[in-house]
């Protein structure tokens, strides 16, 4: 029973209370860069599906480009199609709320400015994160200005979390992100088309303030500008700390980024932790619950609402049973034997699951979520020991490729499968033949080709972009990042700051060196200890005074100043002032473009 092309649901959903349009839909920086343009995706979506679309992706891709301020119901509003994701505006009794100020400055203050337009210059009263991904917070320094007492609310865990991902993991997983949302790849109908769960990504100023109020249990009710709401954590979700909230006076629930209109990701392909797809189903289940008779619409932090009763539940209950089915299955065939990827051949979704069409894999995947299930319950290892201590990629491929006769042979071998409709063992063929020899233009030529057919046949978004962005690169072309984690640090814990120095440490090279500080914030009355022994680079807070080679007496401005290679002025060093700069000559620097598709 496959999903109706003919029903325009979605459609009449996606357009309904429009406000206006941005116009144009390009957003540039204060130094004239286009950090954003909604009139690419527009264009790029517009007339009947070409050959180098999925169809189900086309149609999804042509919702995901509809942009501009709509209004939900009575009070609240939405910016949608001008970031990844959706920035909300909920009208209190002398200003605003703000719910997830999308990725970038620049954009959320173009949305912002689109709204007062229309309903008046409201001052932000307080700003809410539904969770702790960087489209939902980063572009919070362009709706309210840091220091400025605005109340910033989140769930539990929040910061611990957002630091995890963007900084720890940063520059990882922004190169990896940049195959996942095809940053590089051009907007059209032979590139990237967004992510399936919303169009591209900006690329402006990314900050952050920390949370002020934190939601710690389902039940809290807070009110914020006279408007009540009421909160349901649901951590371990969509991502670690994240929660929905609803709105009685509104009769309006927020699903944050747990229910929308596509299969999500249990595990993404840009990394992250692995999700609970069966607390994500429970965690479905209560909102209903707590929520459905005092619902007249459901919107969420992607995609466009839902209004009615019994539409947001029949949602809710096909998004819970989604999430259920596949956990589920996946450990049923688990206990059978069978491994991830195996699973991932064998589940086969019921009918009336895949007639809907927000079930549809175009952001996440049965098959890689099949696998992130498998993980998170065994592990990386399918238990069979001649897997157990395989070779990496390089030298794993100078042997398939020795077994296969040559370079030359193995590309021929990739050619043939490739040419009789085996794509994926034609890729994985060719993919040992760049590893073996990076500079054989046959084999990165017949890989990108490979990676481009995959990619045009890909109903899920971000396979469409891994594949599209790994042939552009074989071709050439490096995608590398414009958005970059560095405006976090302001919002940082003095943990934080010292964790991310820590990381970067070179273990060999530190191993036979010992050093200890004692860090004392003035402005705080803090007092840290750090160890440099066995190449680690260790601290904790500390009462005590015991002997360490320096003391440094400074605020916490002054130790951003001083990590960002700003300048000591204004820092006190008693001891040896050697030890601080001897313990950063001993970090490395993170390559934001190490390679992916070859060696």
């Amino acid at each position: 029973m496959p999903a109706d092309f003919s029903d325009r649901t979605d459609f009449d959903n996606a357009n309904r209370g429009l406000v206006a349009r941005l116009e144009p839909g390009v957003i540039k920086a204060a130094d004239g860069r286009v950090v954003y343009d909604a009139d690419l995706y527009t264009a790029a979506t517009t007339g009947d599906c070409p050959d180098t679309v999925h169809p189900s992706l086309w149609r999804q891709s042509r919702l995901t480009a509809i942009q501009g301020l709509f209004e939900v119901t009575g009070g609240i509003y939405q910016l949608r199609g001008i970031d990844l994701s959706n920035m909300t505006i909920v009208e209190g009794d002398t200003g605003v709320i703000v719910i997830d100020p999308l990725v970038s400055a620049e954009v959320s203050a173009a949305g912002l400015a689109l709204y007062r337009e229309h309903r008046g210059d409201r001052p932000v009263r307080a700003v809410i994160y539904t969770h702790s991904h960087i489209d939902h917070f980063g572009g919070v320094l362009g709706v309210v200005d840091a220091g400025t007492g605005v109340p910033i609310v989140a769930p539990a865990g929040f910061l611990q979390h957002a630091v995890s991902e963007n900084v720890y993991a940063g520059t990882a997983m922004l190169r990896r992100g940049m195959y996942h949302t095809g940053m590089a790849l051009p907007v059209s109908a032979t590139g990237t088309l967004g992510v399936g769960l919303g169009p591209g990504t900006s690329t402006g100023t990314v900050g952050l303030l920390a949370p002020t109020l934190d939601i710690t249990h389902t039940g809290q009710e807070e009110t914020l500008d006279g408007v009540r709401i009421v909160f349901q954590m649901t951590p371990g979700t969509e991502a670690p700390s994240e929660m929905n909230f609803h709105f009685p006076q509104r009769r309006a629930l927020c699903l944050s980024e747990n229910v929308t209109h596509n299969l999500h990701n249990v595990l993404t392909l840009r990394g992250a932790e692995v999700r609970d797809a069966r607390g994500w189903s429970r965690y479905i289940n209560e909102a209903i619950e707590l929520f459905d008779d005092d619902t007249d619409v459901a919107f969420a932090s992607h995609h466009w609402p839902t209004w009615g009763r019994d539409d947001i539940v029949a949602l809710l209950r096909e998004q819970r049973d989604l999430y259920a089915f596949l956990h589920d299955q996946t450990l049923r065939l688990m206990n059978q034997g069978h491994i991830g990827s195996e699973i991932a051949e064998m589940i086969e979704m019921p009918p009336a699951l895949d007639a809907a069409w927000h079930t549809h894999g175009y952001y996440g995947s049965v098959s890689h979520n099949v696998k992130a299930i498998y993980q998170r319950y065994l592990g990386w290892y399918d238990g069979n020991p001649a897997h157990l201590w395989q070779h990496p990629p390089e030298a794993a491929a100078a042997r398939y490729v020795q077994v296969i006769g040559g370079v030359d042979a193995t590309v021929a071998r990739a050619r043939e499968f490739a040419d009789s409709g085996d794509l994926r063992f034609a890729a994985e063929l060719a993919g040992h033949a760049v590893f073996a020899d990076p500079e054989h233009a046959g084999a990165k030529a017949l890989l990108a080709e490979v990676f481009t057919r995959l990619g045009h046949g890909s109903e899920c978004g971000t396979w469409r972009n891994n594949y599209l962005t790994a042939a552009q690169e074989l071709g050439g072309r490096l995608a590398l990042a414009d958005v970059s984690a560095a405006g976090m640090a302001a919002a940082l814990t003095v943990t934080q700051l010292f964790d991310s120095l820590a990381i970067r440490i070179d273990g060999k090279r530190a191993w036979d060196t010992s050093a200890s500080i004692r860090w004392h914030f003035s402005d705080t009355g803090d007092t840290y200890r750090m160890e440099l022994s066995n190449g680690v680079l260790t601290h904790h807070p500390t009462g005590r005074t015991k002997d360490a080679d320096l003391v440094v007496t400074l605020s916490r401005p002054q130790l951003l100043s001083l990590l960002g290679g700003a300048g000591t002025d204004g820092i006190r060093f008693d001891g040896d002032p050697k030890v601080f700069a001897m313990i950063a000559s001993l970090t490395d620097q993170p390559d934001p473009g190490f390679a992916i598709v070859t060696p």
